[in-house]
């Protein structure tokens, strides 16, 4: 994967954002695309929207080659032939929002942790409400797979897209030998 986190940008990246509304299994998934990187993938009614204005202008899905590369790949990912997404991504966050979606970025498919897990690689445990703070913001859902974080005793918690979208996502990464075990 082609990751370039962090606050810098080339400036021709923040003169050209696009957006382009992909039709998923999800719903209408809200791409969006700076220059020549992903920097947004929003749910129908997501938590945290950005303004229509910072989305950039709207472009056809299939008429932008890297948004359509994302829309080939989320349908791979959401068909279940995909396990990992090979596209360019850079966030804008401030640097713990960053160290956060970093560790979103490491975490394997098919496998979950905790927010207080995470706030313990961060170094305090008490950071566990932070950490939640910045999953929540993470702009490139699915991509930066912040599904995979639950709480403390496995529970689905918050999400910005929905807790159902969330249990549909982890399912979609749920190991064979667990999917084979359920009754229904």
């Amino acid at each position: 994967m082609n990751t370039d986190a962090g606050t810098s940008a080339d400036a021709g990246s923040r003169t050209d954002v696009r957006h382009a509304i992909v039709e998923t299994s999800l719903g209408g998934l809200t791409v969006v695309a700076s220059g020549g990187a992903i920097t947004g993938l929003y749910f129908p009614h997501h938590w945290y929207m950005p303004s229509e204005a910072s989305l950039g202008r709207r472009v056809d899905a299939h008429e932008d080659p890297l948004i359509a590369l994302a829309a080939t790949q989320l349908g791979e990912y959401l068909d279940g032939g995909r396990t990992a997404f090979d596209l360019p991504t850079r966030t804008h966050g401030d640097a713990f929002q960053e160290r956060v979606w970093a560790m979103l970025r490491e975490i394997p498919f098919g496998e979950t942790t905790t927010y207080g897990q995470l706030a313990e690689r961060l170094g305090n445990k008490a950071l566990a409400q932070s950490v939640g703070q910045a999953v929540g913001h993470n702009p490139i859902s699915i991509i930066v797979a912040c599904h995979r974080v639950v709480g403390s005793n496995g529970k689905l918690t918050g999400f910005a897209g929905g807790l159902e979208r969330k249990q549909r996502l982890l399912e979609i990464e749920e190991p064979p030998t667990v999917k084979e075990a359920r009754l229904f």
